[in-house]
């Protein structure tokens, strides 16, 4: 078999991006980018200031737009497209973060989030394929805001480390199995039938 062949079978193979993936994805992504907005007027430190890595816990709301996408079209690059999506439309409508660095968590946090269904080869969608999804991305989270941005100079390992396992933990319950339990809900209002996941609940 000739290299342009090879090519071939392997674009055959994967789910083609349909006009109405681009749509709701990019709707979901919008939706999700007003939640992130609001969401940083959460008084999340103060809350934590107990135990500051804790923090952590709350932080990944912030990650549940890209494995709703990919659950919902259940498409290659769906969870960059939609994490990506909820980052620019939070920057547009003003964050005090900065836009940039907002794109940034976007591409970052979304291919967490995409590289659990990657492994998978975007053919099982199950539940611990999500909790694994929101897992991945609670630690790219964690590794732009200890190591990459240090928005936390003073902490010392220790704290460093918790807020780690802190980000993956709840990202597996808050950006895994709560995402994957909203789009079962969704698909069983009947409104995801154009998709994968609204025929095959069963799969999602």
């Amino acid at each position: 078999m000739t290299t342009t062949s090879r090519r071939a079978l392997t674009a055959a193979r994967l789910p083609r991006w349909r006009t109405v993936d681009i749509v709701v994805t990019s709707v979901v992504g919008a939706m999700f980018g007003a939640l992130y907005w609001a969401w940083q007027y959460v008084p999340i430190t103060q809350m934590f200031a107990f135990f500051p890595p804790f923090g952590a816990l709350l932080n990944t709301v912030w990650l549940m737009a890209g494995p709703v996408g990919a659950l919902i079209v259940r498409k290659p690059g769906a969870a960059i497209y939609t994490e990506l999506v909820a980052a620019l439309f939070e920057a547009l409508i003003g964050t005090h973060w900065g836009g940039t660095s907002v794109i940034v968590y976007g591409l970052v946090e979304g291919a967490g989030a995409e590289l659990a269904f990657l492994l998978f080869a975007y053919r099982v969608w199950r539940l611990p394929v999500a909790v694994l999804s929101g897992a991945l991305a609670g630690a790219a989270m964690a590794l732009l805001d200890v190591w990459i941005y240090r928005y936390y100079p003073g902490w010392s390992l220790g704290y460093q480390l918790t807020y780690l396992a802190a980000a993956v933990v709840s990202g597996a319950v808050v950006a895994g199995a709560l995402s994957w339990y909203l789009v079962r809900a969704m698909a069983a209002t009947g409104v995801l039938a154009p998709f994968g996941s609204g025929r095959r609940q069963r799969l999602i």
